[in-house]
């Protein structure tokens, strides 16, 4: 993929160049080699963003960092290869921009098939999510039935235990008169 892409980042004017490391410091060495000299007129910004990327982590692991006991040293080391990978990131992140705004001024029809595609995606994830909160409401519902049921069960039923003798006497036939 990045074949690919490398075609695509070759005429990509050299951004502003990176500052410059403090002599000295842990771990400059294997850090960034591009970063103290001319940029490679032949790299991307695909190569330099993962070069970048990489060097990030190298300083983080990197065994001049580990055994280093300035740690003003270590923190200056970590931002600056933190910046240069921000800078790049943000140098790629033009460069789509750029290839965006003339795509959508050359085909335009494209960027708005695009925003319909979107919206689509977005009109179902919002479907779905109103159907999930249907079903909790469902379920709700039901529960509260369930207990409005279970409530006017006992409101039929007497209460107390002379309620209950009175209900349960009003129930027992009157005796047959004997004459």
């Amino acid at each position: 993929m990045a074949a690919a892409l490398s075609g695509m980042f070759t005429n990509q004017p050299p951004g502003p160049p990176p500052p410059p490391l403090p002599p000295g410091g842990p771990g400059q060495a294997g850090l960034l080699p591009a970063a103290t000299g001319p940029r490679n007129p032949n790299s991307t910004l695909v190569d330099e963003l993962e070069a970048s990327f990489e060097a990030c982590f190298a300083s983080l692991v990197s065994q001049d960092y580990v055994n280093g006991t300035d740690q003003e040293e270590i923190r200056t080391g970590v931002d600056q290869c933190i910046q240069k990978f921000l800078d790049v990131a943000r140098q790629t992140e033009c460069f789509f921009l750029q290839k965006r705004l003339h795509l959508s001024v050359q085909k335009p029809e494209l960027v708005i098939k695009e925003d319909v595609s979107e919206l689509k995606n977005e009109l179902q994830r919002k479907e779905a999510l109103i159907q999930k909160h249907l079903g909790k409401l469902r379920h709700w519902q039901q529960v509260l039935e369930d207990m409005n049921v279970q409530h006017k069960k006992p409101a039929e039923m007497p209460q107390g235990p002379l309620a209950y003798l009175e209900q349960a006497s009003a129930n027992i036939p009157a005796p047959m008169k004997q004459t």
